[in-house]
């Protein structure tokens, strides 16, 4: 027996597939896996089929064509072809999240292409026969080529998810940055994931109950585990984490958290910053980031509540050079800043002062 790649198409009418799968049978076909991509001329259904060896190219293309299928190509294929779709494109999925530069040569593989080209021109996407044209999200697009058999619309859909995942992990790495503070120290600041819990209920520990109370705003106890993993990865929003970058470069332990949540237009921010670590420029370089996350999220304005006597965050935000609206209910503020540029003529504090 010996594995072949079927693809033909069909016309999309009931038992019409049936009478192809019969053909096939006739003649000792095994079909083992089978997948059916929709266009507009009929079903292109694609065969994993394990054949006698007695049955050679030609004699499976006839048994097609007696079961009523038509434009079909026939290739040898590998034991590797009998992984399913669906384990094949998590695979790759894992590789571009460890590697988003192989983005290309992933999309070779997801698709059997011969040529995969990366051109750093922007053109409308699109399939014609055998050549698929896939705009890059990040710039620029791809080319891909095979002999035969020709794309289809499903196969293009595959493709673009696949390059929109290489991009988002190629933007969520280009997010990383490291902070050179004025006292010479380097923080690593980046997107925080669900890996983070340890390091994150450490950074807890090693604060005062004072610090706690003012990031928690209703007492000194350590949040439960359950809490801090969402706040981790939130629905909707972003949480970034900051690392101190100890001698070597070794990673030591997470010094300082901010949090972006988001309900409809607006998104809560709060900062945790390990008490050796305040006064140190890190809260300002996490504000500003997470500002600029809701700019480009669409975001129409930030809200912080604040209590009235936790000054450095006040002047925190004053850094920030935007307006801002402040109600005050007691001892809590709540500051709301929008989002959006500094309006002409207004100048930066620190710029006013020099």
């Amino acid at each position: 027996m010996a594995l072949w790649r079927i693809r033909a198409t069909v016309d999309d009418r009931p038992g019409y597939l049936s009478v192809l799968t019969a053909s096939l049978a006739l003649r000792g076909v095994n079909i083992l896996t089978v997948q059916v991509h929709t266009t507009e001329v009929g079903a292109v259904d694609d065969f994993l089929v394990d054949a006698p060896d007695t049955l050679d190219e030609a004699g499976l293309i006839a048994a097609v064509e007696r079961g009523r299928g038509r434009d079909c190509w026939v290739a040898r294929s590998e034991a590797r072809g009998l992984a399913d779709q669906p384990t094949r494109v998590l695979g790759l999925a894992t590789r571009l999240v460890r590697d988003p530069d192989a983005a290309g040569e992933a999309l070779r593989t997801l698709l059997g292409a011969d040529e995969v080209t990366w051109r750093p021109a922007v053109v409308a996407g699109g399939i014609a026969g055998t050549t698929m044209v896939l705009p890059d999200p990040t710039g620029g697009s791809y080319e891909l080529r095979r002999a035969a058999p020709s794309f289809t619309p499903a196969e293009y859909a595959r493709a673009q998810a696949l390059a929109e995942l290489a991009a988002a992990v190629g933007r969520r790495d280009a997010d990383q940055v490291t902070l050179v503070l004025p006292d010479g120290a380097e923080a690593v600041v980046r997107a925080a994931t669900a890996g983070d819990l340890t390091g994150v209920l450490e950074l807890h520990r090693a604060c005062s109950a004072g610090t706690l109370h003012r990031r928690y705003l209703g007492g000194a106890a350590l949040p439960a585990p359950a809490r801090l993993g969402r706040l981790l990865e939130p629905s909707q929003g972003l949480t970034l984490v900051a690392t101190a970058t100890g001698s070597g470069g070794a990673a030591e332990p997470v010094v300082a958290m901010a949090n972006l949540l988001v309900e409809g237009d607006e998104a809560e921010v709060a900062l945790l910053v390990r008490d050796d670590w305040q006064r140190r420029g890190v809260g300002t370089a996490l504000l500003r980031r997470l500002v600029r996350h809701a700019e480009r999220a669409g975001l129409a304005g930030l809200v912080l509540h604040v209590q009235a006597e936790n000054t450095p965050m006040l002047r925190t935000l004053r850094r920030l050079a935007r307006p801002t609206v402040t109600e005050r209910d007691g001892c809590l503020v709540t500051v709301s800043v929008p989002v959006t540029a500094a309006p002409a003529g207004v100048v930066p504090a620190q710029v006013r002062r020099s």
